[in-house]
């Protein structure tokens, strides 16, 4: 499975690049063809061309206007891969959305107007997609059809586009030439760029390594735990008398692992009682299995009667982070209610939530410089506002587990709640 995300400025074509690939491989029913057909030829397009963005724009603004408004997400599967799409939207009010398509991203494709080249919108998703550490960024240069396939052109958009990158410490960087509208460099390579040697977008989508298998590689076991599994009812009258004794006993640990492998065997640790114990089995879709990895949801055996319940997490032996009751964070405002210093809230970090205080606001993003504004040292406090991004400062009231982002993108991330109403007011990041 690999998840990706497009974003860009307005007009760029992002939900017609969407449509394309969607199209052209082969990831669209009959009956939705015949209906973006009809559609399409109402508009005023020729016989057997389409509006490819109709395939995303769900929303009946959307269509009407021609913009993206919310995240659509798409689901396709070519011969070598899986993939989950989200097509964010352009405009600079919808930044949270485009924020909440890149958190879970494997990759983020970032559409550039051949003609414009690198623009102040292209600048923003950028600087999102950096601050939520997106593994790999695709600039797709569209459009390219509109400058009749210059070479040069492209050449300096790249060079725009790597430069922003630098600036922001962007490191696995693609930039590529396409033309959502007609196909170039979508699905195949395109002959009326052979100046271009590299691939086109879905080859690149296919070969580009997934996070969860970074997180297998690089990153030690965390499991929240969600439930413990204890034995209900009679056991079924095919189960040998050694196994239902076992099972008579059984106790486990379930839920979703975040991040890294887990083996029978394995020495762990329990937050937040730091208690040692090992894995004695495991149980993944019912079946008992020597190992298990992210982003599979499994069930741990362990030797030790562990008290333990939702909210705590397991991790390999010797990897416990520290527990914080204070931390300084990156806050995405979601919500249209301001949040304020002082502001009482909930922070969901894992399967654990706690009650919290935004103790300070210490800056506030601006997009368009890419720096940070202080709070006035002797003006009224900051406040985020929607879209708005800022460091801040959270009291917990009780101990989180909580690693930086840079260095885990599932143990650095979490959100703010309403106390109240349960709505999600932000999303932030561990600095």
């Amino acid at each position: 499975m690999f998840r990706f995300a497009t974003a860009g400025s307005v007009d760029d074509g992002k939900s017609t690049l969407v449509g394309r690939l969607l199209h052209d491989s082969k990831a669209i029913l009959a009956d939705q063809l015949e209906q973006v057909a009809r559609t399409s030829a109402d508009r005023g397009f020729a016989h057997g061309e389409f509006d490819f963005a109709l395939l995303t724009d769900g929303l009946r603004a959307e269509r009407e206007q021609g913009i993206t408004i919310d995240v659509a997400y798409r689901y396709f599967s070519t011969g070598a891969r899986s993939f989950v799409l989200a097509d964010c939207p352009g405009h600079v009010q919808y930044t949270r959305n485009m924020v909440t398509g890149a958190t879970t991203a494997d990759a983020v494709v970032v559409l550039v107007d051949a003609r414009k080249g690198v623009v102040e919108q292209t600048r923003r998703h950028l600087a999102v997609v950096a601050l939520l550490r997106v593994p790999h960024v695709i600039v797709a240069v569209n459009k390219i059809d509109l400058i009749g396939f210059a070479a040069d052109t492209f050449a300096d958009v790249s060079a725009q586009a790597h430069t922003v990158a630098a600036e922001l410490g962007i490191g696995d960087l693609h930039v590529l030439p396409v033309s959502a509208l007609e196909g170039d460099n979508i699905v195949d390579r395109s002959d009326r760029t052979p100046w271009y040697g590299g691939p086109a977008l879905l080859e690149l989508l296919e070969t580009l390594p997934g996070a969860d298998a970074l997180d297998r590689e690089l990153e030690p076991l965390r499991l929240p735990i969600q439930l413990v599994l204890r034995p209900q009812g009679g056991l079924a009258p095919d189960v040998p008398g050694d196994e239902a004794e076992r099972l008579r006993d059984y106790r486990a640990v379930a839920g979703r692992i975040a991040s890294g492998v887990v083996r029978v065997g394995d020495p762990v640790e329990i937050f937040p009682s730091g208690i040692t114990t090992t894995v004695t089995g495991i149980r993944a879709a019912g079946a008992e299995v020597d190992e298990a990895f992210a982003p599979q949801s499994v069930s741990l055996e362990l030797a030790d009667d562990v008290d333990t319940a939702r909210g705590a997490l397991v991790v390999a032996a010797g990897t416990l982070p520290a527990a914080q009751r204070e931390f300084d964070a990156e806050l995405f405002q979601l919500d249209a209610r301001a949040l304020t210093p002082g502001i009482r809230v909930l922070v969901k970090h894992g399967t654990a939530t706690v009650q919290a205080i935004v103790a300070q606001i210490e800056s506030r993003y601006d997009l368009d410089r890419l720096t940070h504004e202080p709070a006035p040292a002797d003006g009224p406090a900051l406040s985020l506002q929607t879209n708005d991004i800022g460091r801040v400062r959270i009291r917990l009231a009780a101990d989180l587990p909580l690693e930086p982002y840079r260095s885990s993108r599932h143990g650095g991330s979490f959100l703010v709640i309403h106390p109240s109403d349960g709505a999600t007011l932000a999303a932030g990041i561990v600095r």
